[in-house]
């Protein structure tokens, strides 16, 4: 697999692309969104564990850049929950939208078949960002997410549920509540969608086995 650091859109990004890349070739996009405070290299390490073969992977970096001390700097799809503004949010929100539409412009990606997945505050983007994509990507996977309030996906949601769900999150994740993960997963699947649930005896982490499982269900 190649990884290559790309500034060339909007948002910096790590364009991951599998063994034996034909550039001839559609392959289905899988848009990977790290949590607040990490960057574009936090997930790509997990590219290899998942498909070295199956999709090219995009992972950016979020808007709002801040320190973290030590001259080193986090990012961040939005503020922190305390601290978010409803116009953060649709700040957010409209920023990742605007670089979907570029990346599927700017690559031989395939129109359909294609795959979000998010961690922490990058699973709540994938929500707000993926549900009213069914025609682009079909699985889409949260893990550890932040969704506070489903019902605000409400004005989003398609009638028509076509896409498949993967909700993962630890027992022991004292920085996103279970009950996050709970009352999102109750409330997909009350709305229609066809969602796995799965906890872990973990932390706010990504273990081997939440990989491994998202493999068996891809």
């Amino acid at each position: 697999m190649k990884a290559e650091a790309k500034q060339d859109l909007s948002l910096q990004y790590i364009c991951v692309e599998p063994d034996n890349f034909d550039s001839n070739k559609k392959y289905p996009l899988m848009l990977v969104l790290h949590g607040f405070g990490a960057n574009m290299q936090d997930l790509a390490g997990l590219t290899p564990m998942i498909s070295s073969t199956d999709y090219v992977y995009i992972c950016p970096n979020a808007p709002l850049e801040f320190e973290l001390g030590f001259g080193s700097k986090g990012y961040g799809w939005h503020p922190p929950r305390d601290l978010c503004s409803d116009e953060d949010l649709e700040i957010g929100v409209r920023t990742l939208n605007g670089f979907i539409d570029e990346i599927m412009e700017s690559y031989n990606f395939s129109n359909s078949g294609n795959k979000m997945l998010g961690f922490s505050q990058g699973g709540g983007m994938t929500y707000r960002c993926g549900l009213n994509k069914p025609d682009l990507f079909d699985q889409l996977i949260g893990l550890s997410a932040s969704m506070p309030n489903p019902e605000s996906l409400l004005s989003i949601i398609p009638s028509e549920k076509t896409q498949k769900i993967f909700v993962a999150h630890g027992t022991s994740d004292a920085v996103v509540p279970l009950s996050n993960a709970e009352e999102t997963q109750v409330f997909l699947s009350e709305q229609g969608y066809d969602v796995l649930y799965r906890t872990y005896d973990m932390g706010h982490e990504i273990r081997d086995t939440v990989i491994s499982d998202i493999v068996d269900w891809l």
